[in-house]
């Protein structure tokens, strides 16, 4: 194992202690709060796998992220269940609940029943969590709040996502929905990094892909960036790409159909090559390597003690060798689902040293100013 692969692992392991550790891609994470009386409580989506980058342990919010893999073939069984439970209710009288959706989650929690949206969450949320935690951690959670403005609305792979942040930056909320379930739920204390947070790379990057794409992960707090807690990797962007709200067509168990699989990449910048790895082969999506957490990747030192790192490269595609001057705009690779990752998608980050995972991630600055490359943005990259 090289140098770089190491660092990867040390950082699996110290991420495996400070956080729950997933038993399994499913498994439901509840972890206290220490510093506020309100828990903090992020639970998996039960239908659902993690879109994982550069780490083999499942953060709190990784948990909760999805898969194309698998949403698609659950939500008819949820569905089916509704419609069962909504015509048994009909026949003996009973009066239907008025469902909880995107757009009256948070007048409910706010100024309705509580009870309403625990008895619609998942089967899997409410092992985790009984009502009575929840109403608990909810209006612990809520005191104070007198607003709380949407920062994110995603819909994709048949989940919408919404986030909410309060008026002082510190409390941010998050759901998952499917069509007529609340599949997943976290509340969460954000402790921003302004010392690093307003420190940009010397070099001037430009996007390492053409074209139309999807930030996955990305921005300055947790609920933007799952990332960001962690020092090593603060700044780092999952990329997919998307179509109709999809990041794949078809069978969603075959790597070719996910839209990004195989597209081109190029270096965000001038430099030298100073690692690669090349011979991974893809995963079935759904299926992580959590040994080989970068999957293939090429590491470019930039100068001024930034290199960036390009990862889960397709296996066989990379396009340089250790060493190879590169100019901005060089091919290097192709994208792939290689390493600890899910699905087809692009991690890349830059740090301030070669042993990436032991290094601070930098924020970076970007050629092009015009478009933010935070969490549900489409952006467009030359």
């Amino acid at each position: 194992m090289n140098k770089i692969n190491e660092e990867f692992e040390r950082m699996r392991q110290r991420q495996d202690e400070s956080t729950a550790d997933s038993k399994s891609q499913n498994a439901v994470q509840v972890r206290s709060q220490s510093k506020k009386s309100w828990k903090l409580f992020a639970m998996s989506l039960a239908a659902c796998m993690i879109l994982s980058a550069c780490s083999s342990s499942a953060t709190s919010d990784q948990a909760e992220q999805q898969s194309a893999a698998q949403t698609s073939d659950s939500t008819p069984a949820v569905e089916n269940q509704e419609n069962d439970k909504e015509g048994a209710e009909e026949q003996s009288g009973t009066e239907v609940q008025a469902l909880i959706t995107p757009d009256n989650f948070l007048d409910t929690l706010l100024n309705g029943s509580k009870d309403d949206i625990y008895s619609q969450m998942s089967p899997e949320l409410k092992e985790a969590v009984s009502l009575e935690e929840f109403k608990s951690s909810a209006d612990s959670f809520l005191q104070g709040v007198t607003t709380l403005d949407q920062v994110v609305d995603v819909q994709m792979n048949n989940l919408t996502e919404r986030v909410w942040k309060d008026a002082t930056g510190t409390k941010g909320i998050r759901a998952y929905f499917s069509e007529k379930q609340i599949e997943g739920l976290s509340i969460h204390a954000l402790e921003p990094h302004e010392d690093t947070d307003n420190k940009y790379t010397q070099t001037e990057f430009q996007f390492p892909m053409k074209g139309e794409w999807f930030v996955f992960w990305g921005g300055n707090d947790v609920l933007s960036n799952y990332h960001y807690e962690h020092e090593t990797q603060r700044y780092a962007l999952d990329i997919v790409r998307t179509k109709d709200g999809f990041s794949y067509q078809d069978d969603p168990t075959k790597n070719e159909n996910y839209y990004a699989f195989g597209e081109p990449l190029y270096a965000a910048a001038d430099g030298t090559v100073v690692e690669i790895k090349n011979d991974l082969p893809d995963n079935t999506p759904g299926v992580m390597n959590a040994e080989e957490p970068a999957g293939n990747f090429v590491v470019i030192d930039h100068g001024n003690k930034e290199y960036s790192i390009t990862a889960h490269l397709k296996e066989g595609s990379v396009a340089v060798k250790k060493g190879d001057k590169v100019k901005q705009g060089d091919l290097i690779g192709e994208l792939g689902n290689s390493g600890n990752s899910s699905e087809a998608h692009l991690h890349f980050q830059v740090s301030d040293g070669a042993d990436l995972f032991t290094s601070r991630s930098i924020n970076i600055r970007w050629a092009d100013q015009s478009q933010q490359l935070t969490r549900g943005n489409t952006i467009q990259a030359r």
